[in-house]
């Protein structure tokens, strides 16, 4: 498979995995009618921070991921702000990249490159799929780095979507009307589902019997001449309601097929599925077998090209009429664009977990809330959101201001039964900031722990027990942490003799694995009570690669 090389990209392939673990924060005064958030969760802070910190809760867990990232058009603003250890990436840092700038396809790609890394965990395994917004200036760069992270095989398709407005008339060149989304599925036999039919599909199911309403297709298969070679079981005559034999004779006189072998015309003539009707051929009234399509429960294959769904124009209109007629965001997503994307992802469902980790003006929050209230679903939005302030801005915060102030007044102007519960990145949980005495309440580290024990997230938080220092279970082994969040207590701690045969009893012949500061068992007493030891903050780091 070709791979893309681009300046940083043997630097940053594996950044993600050095990235700290953050505590995500509750801002109770920003939480939104918590009481019906069902989950919500807007992220405030730098993405691949929040990504790394989302981690531990939601790692395998998310089905449908939509992010719509710069397009890089040197117009954006954006500046690659990573904290890489590299002279040359250093030089990068905090410098916008304009049109001009040499470099500006290599820092796009390694501003991606970790996040695309961790948004790829965070999807089901099974039926996880992610869409990505983009134009012609990264659309080939992105293709190519896609393939690695996500891999070529589970590459399911490019969207084709119309803007509804033309750009770049004015250049000598092509104008464009259309931007695209390139969609990765979690693994290569993944099926899309599909989309409700319109009221233009609707008007072919004008037919009705005993069964429902029905629209019907001639049985003979369609398309390139000679299809009798390619699928000779699907050559055969049938008899029709006067008894004259029939085949699949295409009117321009070459022989087709039918859509299906015999024995399954069979079993539909006896289940009545297929339907006689009179047609014209050589000026002769003749019979022609049809097969009948019943309206209940059917959708439609989604096409690659979308240009049915309202443009970039309206979408602007709709988040100004949000805002009192106020601009407060360029270039917002239709709401019904995400609303197709959630809708078509594979075994779509009314419980699925949404991610955005562009979430900007908000929309997917948005397009949740609104396809919830179409069909009474329990879909769980995660968006995430930069401040974006500057020396120039201190006080700018887009993620307060503009995300979730769109969310509040999207609820009240339509009447969504939803909330949300609203958290800030908050401190890393490394060595050296644990150290420094900056340390997490009890069960934000129990959860961590688990997570770097079991390579997935705690299910059930009720049983942690700062007490008895228990955390949870899972594959027959128990996890207990010896902590406290107050540095002085802390230095006192360790796993002694007392507390391991206290484990021991509790966990029966569980394996044990202890996270502690300190441990005053020898290597001997540890295997003999068969207790793993993971001293922190020190070795307890050495587990990220393994997760």
């Amino acid at each position: 498979m070709p791979t893309l090389q681009f300046k940083g990209k043997n630097i940053i392939w594996n950044h993600h995995m050095s990235v700290p673990y953050h505590t995500l924060d509750p801002v109770k005064d920003l939480d939104f009618q918590p009481e019906q958030s069902n989950g919500n969760l807007i992220v405030e802070g730098d993405n691949l921070v929040a990504l790394k910190a989302l981690l531990p809760e939601y790692r395998g867990r998310v089905k449908c991921i939509y992010i719509d990232p710069p397009y890089n058009t040197g117009n954006e603003g954006w500046s690659y702000n990573d904290n890489v250890s590299s002279p040359m990436i250093n030089e990068w840092l905090g410098q916008e990249v304009a049109k001009d700038d040499l470099t500006k396809h290599d820092k796009w790609l390694c501003m991606m490159t970790p996040r695309l890394k961790l948004l790829n965990e965070l999807l089901i395994p099974e039926e996880g799929i992610i869409f990505i917004s983009i134009d012609d200036n990264e659309h080939s760069n992105l293709k190519l780095l896609c393939d690695e992270i996500f891999g070529e095989e589970n590459f399911l398709g490019n969207i084709v979507r119309a803007t509804g407005q033309t750009t770049g008339q004015d250049s000598g060149g092509l104008g464009s009307s259309f931007d695209f989304l390139l969609v990765y599925g979690k693994n290569s036999s993944i099926s899309l589902s599909g989309l409700p039919l319109t009221q233009k599909d609707l008007k072919r199911f004008d037919n009705e019997d005993e069964r429902g309403k029905y629209a019907y297709d001639q049985m003979r298969k369609t398309g390139s001449n000679d299809k009798r070679t390619d699928r000779p079981n699907m050559y055969y005559s049938i008899s029709d309601p006067d008894g004259n034999e029939i085949y699949p004779i295409a009117p321009a006189g070459y022989e087709s097929c039918w859509r299906f072998e015999k024995k399954t015309y069979e079993r539909l003539i006896d289940e009545g599925y297929i339907l006689w009707k009179k047609t014209k051929r050589d000026n002769k009234e003749i019979w022609w077998p049809y097969v009948k399509y019943y309206l209940e429960g059917r959708t439609k294959r989604p096409s690659p090209l979308w240009n049915d769904l309202d443009g970039n124009k309206k979408a602007a209109r709709d988040l100004r009429e949000l805002f009192d007629g106020e601009k407060v965001f360029d270039f917002p997503k239709p709401t019904a664009l995400i609303k197709r994307c959630i809708q078509i992802a594979p075994n779509a469902s009314k419980d699925d977990i949404i991610l955005d980790s562009f979430a900007g003006s908000g929309t997917t929050a948005h397009a949740v809330m609104e396809l919830n209230k179409e069909d009474g679903g329990n879909r769980q939005y995660i968006v995430v959101q930069m401040p974006e302030n500057s020396d120039k801005e201190l006080d700018k915060n887009i993620c307060r201001d503009i995300t979730r102030e769109r969310i509040v007044r999207a609820v009240d102007m339509y009447g969504y039964e939803s909330g949300f519960e609203y958290v800030r990145v908050g401190q890393a949980l490394d060595a050296e900031t644990l150290l420094e005495g900056e340390l997490p309440s009890y069960e934000t580290f129990a959860k961590y722990v688990y997570y770097l024990a079991m390579g997935e997230h705690l299910e059930d938080d009720q049983n942690i027990d700062q007490e008895s220092y228990f955390v949870g279970t899972k594959n027959n082994q128990d996890i207990y942490l010896i902590y406290d969040d107050n540095m002085e207590a802390l230095q006192s701690l360790a796993l002694n003799y007392e507390k391991a045969e206290s484990f021991r009893a509790r966990s029966g012949e569980k394996k044990v694995i202890v996270y502690a500061p300190a441990c005053f068992l020898d290597e001997e007493d540890l295997q003999e009570m068969k207790i793993e030891f993971v001293s922190i903050p020190y070795n307890l780091f050495s587990k990220n690669q393994e997760v």
